[in-house]
């Protein structure tokens, strides 16, 4: 006996209930699950639905316990199906797509562009989107179409044949289980995390040489600033001296002067004073020098001559 729309829901499971647990005739439980009489005699011998468990119809709302009463105390009475408080829709079988006349030429353009761009979607899909025969789909294809050298790709989304988000809910369906292409499959060059960053070791090595290359050592600061404090100057750059201007000078001299509260003009005025005596020398020595050559050649004039009047005599 077919299960008409009437029947309770898992009727085997509901009739191994029923027999288990009432004394309602084989009819009656027939007529209600809408079974054959003989096979729920073969579920009460244990021939039948050995591996099923029962399922409660009061539990689930589809019968009542007064109902089951009535039908105990009277073999003629059919158990009535009781009217379930939610009301579930009918499933509709889906229509073939409909495409409009002014689109139907458009059709092939758009198989031969999911042909090539996704080659993994299943004909069936194809069929879905565009609204096609799988003959046609075979014949673009194999190239076997009566205007296969006059097709050209055409994306079914530009040509309104169906709508992004069913193209994509149908490419991800063929695309499950696929491996990866090649250029997915190796990892990009890409920048790492924050996280991996800061956790990685060459990342902590970088860090301490660059706070050991950043230490400064007090002693030798203040060691510095002690020598240049107290007027001790380095003679590594003696020969390299640049006149700054005077301004400077003067405001540098007087900052100084103001910091360590030393008399320095009499510092200035004694390497003044050493300079030109040393200036001095210098000029004496050259006049000396400059003496002597004058004498010596006064001397060898006064012997030419000497020679000169020799000979005439």
């Amino acid at each position: 006996m077919a299960i008409g729309q009437n029947a309770p829901l898992m009727p085997k499971a509901t009739a191994v209930w029923l027999v288990d647990n009432t004394s309602l005739s084989f009819e009656q439980i027939a007529a209600f699950c809408k079974l054959h009489p003989l096979e729920v005699k073969a579920i009460a011998d244990g021939d039948a639905a050995q591996g099923i468990k029962g399922l409660d119809p009061i539990q689930t709302g589809q019968l009542t316990r007064e109902e089951i009463d009535r039908a105990e105390k009277d073999p003629a009475h059919k158990l009535d199906l009781a009217i379930s408080k939610v009301r579930v829709p009918e499933t509709k079988k889906r229509a073939p797509r409909y495409t409009p006349v002014s689109k139907r030429q458009d059709r092939p353009n758009a198989i031969l562009w999911l042909l090539r761009n996704h080659p993994e979607v299943k004909d069936s899909q194809i069929i879905r989107l565009v609204g096609t025969t799988k003959s046609t789909i075979q014949a673009i294809r194999d190239r076997s179409h009566w205007n296969s050298p006059n097709l050209q790709p055409a994306d079914p989304v530009t040509l309104g044949l169906c709508t992004q988000i069913e193209l994509d809910l149908e490419v991800d369906k063929a695309s499950v289980g696929l491996a990866p292409p090649a250029e997915e499959q190796s990892e990009p060059a890409t920048l790492l995390s924050v996280d991996d960053a800061l956790s990685s070791s060459s990342y902590e090595a970088e860090r301490n040489e660059r706070n050991e290359n950043t230490k400064v050592d007090p002693e030798s600061l203040f060691a510095g600033l002690r020598a240049w404090k107290k007027g001790e100057r380095h003679d590594e750059d003696e020969d390299d001296v640049v006149a700054a201007p005077v301004p400077a000078a003067a405001e540098s001299v007087a900052d100084v002067a103001e910091a360590e509260d030393t008399p320095i003009v009499d510092d200035i005025s004694e390497d003044v004073s050493e300079e030109v005596a040393g200036d001095e020398e210098v000029a004496a020595v050259a006049s000396e020098e400059t003496g002597d050559e004058t004498a010596g050649d006064e001397a060898d004039s006064a012997d030419d001559t000497g020679e000169d009047d020799a000979d005439k005599r």
